[in-house]
This record gives structure tokens, sequence and C-alpha cells, in this order.
């Protein structure tokens, strides 16, 4: 199939070695003026990543992510097809993110979920064992006064 798409670069535009910026089949994948991208990232067919935006190494988008202005995506991050990250949002390293994410918001975790609520499931997460020998022991307790 022919492609007549295109990849368009703005001013002051950074790419760092062995970065990938797909062309689409149709249309064009774009990134907007100042935007940083580290090593190794990688930009799917038709993506439009806005102005200010920083990307660290080994991020991936996948076809046809829309990225507002002044987004940070930290290292690994993921988004999936067609998701939409608002202006100024932030996914932390590692962060898998498969909807939309609100301007502003700090997203964590695979899935991405607020970043607030994650560290309250990380501070939990250690103490699971604990709290599940207790949880038998009460189910135990309960089972003998039936």
């Amino acid at each position: 199939m022919e492609q007549s798409g295109c990849t368009v670069l703005e001013d002051s535009v950074e790419v760092g070695c062995n970065s990938t910026i797909d062309r689409p089949a149709v249309g064009e994948t774009r990134v907007a003026r100042n935007t940083i991208i580290d090593n190794l990232v990688h930009i799917g067919h038709g993506c439009q990543v806005g102005q200010s935006c920083a990307m660290a190494a080994q991020v991936g988008l996948a076809g046809g992510v829309k990225v507002g202005n002044r987004v940070i995506l930290a290292g690994q991050a993921g988004i999936a097809n067609q998701a939409k990250i608002g202006d100024g949002a932030i996914a932390t390293a590692k962060a898998g993110i498969h909807n939309d994410v609100e301007p502003g918001a700090i997203v964590t975790g695979v899935p991405a979920i607020p970043h607030k609520l994650f560290l309250k499931a990380a501070a939990v997460y250690n103490r699971l064992p604990e709290m599940y020998q207790t949880l038998k022991q009460l189910q135990r307790q309960l089972e003998a006064k039936e």
C-alpha cells in the first residue's frame, strides 16, 4: 500500500538516538515545538504531540495518541491506541495508560491510576500477608461461634 502520510517536527524539537517516529498511511504524525524526546522512544503513526512536552527513554505511544501541551512522560511509560493525554498531565515511570488522562492529572501504575491512590495502595500492599493472616483468624473465630 502506498504511504501518502507525513511526519512533521516543528521548531526546536529534539529527538534522541534510536527513537522512531512513524508516519501514517494517510494524514500526519506531528510533534509540536519545543518538545524533547529522549533516546529509544517510539511514537506511533498518526500521533499528535503538543508543545513543550518531555518524553524519557523507552516511552511508547501507540497509533493515534493525542498528547496535550506540557505533558511529561517518564521512562517506559506506554500509551495505548487512541488515548488522549490532557495538557500538563504527568505519567510516572512504567505507567501503562489505557484510557484518556485528564488535564493536570498525575498517573502511576499498570493500569494507570491517580498517583495518590497508587501511593495508598502501595502502602497497603506491603501489609497484605499480615492482613491475610488476621482475616483468616477472624474467619475461624466466626466459624467457631456458629
